[in-house]
Parts: structure tokens; sequence; C-alpha cells
């Protein structure tokens, strides 16, 4: 056991624990909600979450944060438990959602729910998914708080990106954003694709993308998403030839692979590709976005950046049963013409970022937080409330202690030893793609700054317990 027993006695409140999956996108949010959490007495261990839940069994026990609650949670969930941990979650990928059916299959499991404590929903739309849910747990507590992503899109906080924004500018000049979501047939390891190569005369396999699918929707979603992918193909440099004045930077969904869009800057005079950095500060910078069915449609609306939904082909099944909400609160364009004229009328500064009644009351079903008290401090009241009511973490056993420490040391392990096995499902270039390193001096750079955007009261100290593994203490 390692690190984080000394630090115990440091405070009297009970940890958090806030594993972190896809850096670019989520580490800020989260460190944010540990800034948070920090002027309200709580320390945090937050960073990788490869890294946390193969170190679990030397951390205090604490309220463990998680972004899921499928099937596959719930090993970890198990030796959590027996640990001592209690277990809050929200779903990242709920706020863009599959049709309710498949979202069951594939994002809830009736087992693991029963091990939760409390849910956070990002809006109502979120929340009445979870309430139709026929394994709902009863006495589940379903908490409408918003998410610490939006939080990063409220005027207040939005300047924490000010610095990046102006990096960016320099960099890149005036440019279009392209953002792509076709992980599901350009995944970074063709094994994580919707379907993978069938057997000789079998049937459809599913990849990763395609577990708890119908093979109906998922063979709708892949022709859907391949002819998507190839259309953005023939868009990206088309854009290059109508807007000279103009960088075009595409920037690749976090678990889709790059290669493509690299080739196709190659061969463009002013295509650029990264994922680095959050998002926020690329639609800061960014004169429009050019997206299908993105997540960052919906932020660009928040931030009144004008945001086109390039549409040249509809599938029903999938557009209104998946992507409803990021379509419906952008511009909309079915074929290129039309995209580079919108595109030309935003440059021109003849149109701007979408608006109107009806979507602004769609963006508001979903999203949860943009005014009032932030996500952030939601989520800390129901943690505050639910550590108060039941007095603090659950008492378990020794013997259930000794179990789950066993579990989780013996799962280091075999992890440890599979990921260095030729062919394994995913290997170190893939965790390092999701999860680059980020030094300390960054992170305690980064609450500094929002402590300052949150104004009276202290940032908070941070040390290094592992490589990307950080404690941080009011």
């Amino acid at each position: 056991m390692t690190g984080l027993i000394e630090a115990k006695p440091m405070t009297e409140r009970v940890p958090l624990i806030i594993p972190v999956e896809n850096q670019v996108r989520e580490l800020d949010p989260k460190l944010l909600l540990a800034l948070v959490a920090a002027r309200r007495g709580f320390p945090t261990i937050i960073g990788n979450l490869r890294e946390i839940d193969l170190r679990i069994a030397s951390f205090p026990t604490s309220v463990y944060l998680c972004k899921s609650m499928t099937e596959r949670n719930r090993h970890v969930f198990n030796i959590l438990i027996r640990l001592g941990h209690k277990i809050v979650t929200w779903d990242e990928e709920a706020l863009v959602h599959l049709p309710d059916e498949i979202y069951y299959s594939r994002r809830l499991s009736p087992e693991v729910l029963r091990q939760l404590s409390h849910l956070f929903a990002w809006g109502e739309d979120n929340a009445e998914l979870w309430r139709r849910y026929p394994g709902m747990p009863r006495d589940l507590p379903i908490h409408v708080t918003g998410n610490p992503r939006s939080d990063l899109l409220r005027p207040e906080i939005r300047p924490f990106y000010e610095a990046e924004a102006a990096e960016i500018r320099r960099e890149h000049g005036k440019f279009i954003l392209v953002n792509t979501n076709f992980n599901h047939v350009n995944a970074f390891y063709a094994r994580q694709n919707l379907f993978v190569e069938r057997i000789a005369g079998g049937p459809p396999r599913f990849g990763k993308a395609g577990v708890g699918m119908t093979v109906e929707f998922a063979e709708a979603l892949r022709d859907q998403k391949q002819a998507l992918f190839e259309a953005f193909q023939t868009m990206i440099p088309a854009l290059d030839r109508a807007f000279p004045g103009y960088t075009i930077v595409v920037r690749p969904h976090p678990t889709e692979s790059p290669d493509v869009y690299k080739a196709l800057a190659a061969n463009c005079e002013r295509v650029r590709v990264t994922n680095e950095g959050n998002v926020v500060s690329w639609l800061m910078a960014t004169t429009a976005l050019v997206h299908n069915g993105c997540t960052t449609g919906v932020e660009a609306f928040a931030m009144r950046i004008p945001a086109i939904s390039y549409r040249p082909r509809i599938d029903e099944r999938v557009d209104k049963g998946f992507y409803s909400l990021p379509h419906g609160v952008s511009h909309q364009c079915f074929d290129l013409d039309s995209l580079i004229g919108m595109l030309g009328e935003v440059i021109a500064g003849r149109l701007g970022a979408a608006n109107g009644a009806e979507r602004k009351a769609l963006f508001d079903r979903h999203m949860t937080g943009m005014e009032g008290p932030s996500a952030c401090e939601r989520i800390m009241d129901v943690v505050e409330s639910m550590l108060g009511a039941d007095r603090g973490l659950p008492k378990t056993s020794i013997a259930d202690r000794a179990l789950g420490w066993s579990h989780a040391n013996g799962r280091r392990l075999l992890k440890r030893t599979l990921v260095k096995i030729p062919g394994f499902r995913a290997r170190p270039g893939f965790y390092k793609h999701r999860y680059p390193y980020v030094p300390i001096e960054r992170v305690q750079e980064k609450l500094a700054r929002f402590a300052r955007l949150l104004g009276d009261g202290p940032s908070a100290t941070v040390r290094e317990l592992h490589e990307d593994v950080f404690w941080i203490s009011p």
C-alpha cells in the first residue's frame, strides 16, 4: 500500500475519487469539481481512470464518482464496495443518447445500479430516460444537477480558456472547426468499430461499439456513419479550396483514428488535424463549427458560436433516435454547395449562432446548470447531504476488506500482464492517446485559474501520488 493512507489525517472529511478517462474532454471540468469540493473541505484523488482503478486498494475509503454504470463496471464496483467506498455516478454518454431500448442495453445494468448511492443527470431529458428504465431501483435517487462539462460553458467560467484561445488564433489564424465523430467506423483500433471482420459464411460480428445494439440498428448506424465519413472526406478539401483565407481545423473524436484526416491534410494547403486541449478553447477561437451529430454542436449553442450540422445523408432511425439534440440546436445543411454558402454567410457576418425559442427549449430540457448554482455546486450539495444523512461511509467487515484488497491487486496484476501480450484488445498506445501525461505544474496552474474565476476563497494544494494521479486538498 502506498501514499494516500498517510494523507488521510489531513482532513476529517471523506475524500472523493474522480477518475478521468478521456483527458482532453474530462480533466478540466473534473478539476473544477475538485476545487469546489476542496473549498467545502473535501480532498480529492483525481487522475487517469486506468491508474486509479488499478491502484484502488491503496486509497482510503472514499466517495467514488464514476461516469458510467454498464455491465463492464460490475467487477470494479464489487471491489469498491468491499473496500468500503460509496459509489455515485453520471453517464457521460447520456446527453446525446441512443434510442431508449438500445441505450438501456448498452449503458445500464440492473445489478450495477443496485450498487450505486445516487445518480446525477445532465438535465430533465436524461432523468426521464432513467426513470423509464424498468430495471431502475425505486430507492435510487436521481438528481438533475447538470454536468461539470456544462459549467465550462457558463460565461463566468469561459474566460478560463482565453489564453488557450488566443494561442490557437496566433497559430491558426482565422479558421473553421470541423468536428468528426466517426469512431463507429473509423475507430482507433479496428476491433472498436461497430463490426469486425466476419468469419467466412458466419453472421455479422459486433466490435466493441456494437455491443448491446440490435443487428438491424447497428447496420443502419454503420451505413449512415460510413456514408457521412466519406462525405466529410470530400467536404474537408472542398472547404480548403472554397475559403483560402481560412485554416480548416479537423478535430477527430477522442476514440477515432486520425490517420485518414492526416492523409487529407497532407494533400491540402490549410487543413490541420489536432486533438489538443479542451474543445471549449477551440470554439472560442473559431469562426464557425461544422459537425454531424456531435455534442460539440450542443456546446456551441450554449456559447453562441455559429454551428452547422452537415447532413448530406439522412436516416431517421439514426438522426431522430440518436442525434436529434445536436441537429436541433444547429443550423442544418443537406448538400456541399449549401454548406459552403452558409459558411460564407457566417464569414460575412450575415448569419450568427443558431437561435429561437424552440431551440432554446430543446437545449434547456437536456442541459441543466447553465444558470443559478453550477453543476459542481449542485453535485457537492448532494454529496454533503448524502454523507450527513448516512453518517459517513458504509461499514465493512475485515473479511470484506481483505477480499476486496485481494481482488483489486489480483486484477492489477492481470491487467499489467495482459497489456504486454501482442494483440491485446487495448494497447499502451491507445491509453496514451486517450490520456496523455499531465505534469503536476499544469494541474496546479489550472486550479489556480479556476480559483481566480470563482472569486472569494482559496485555491487548493496538489501533490502527485503516482504518474497521472493527484491528491488535491483544501
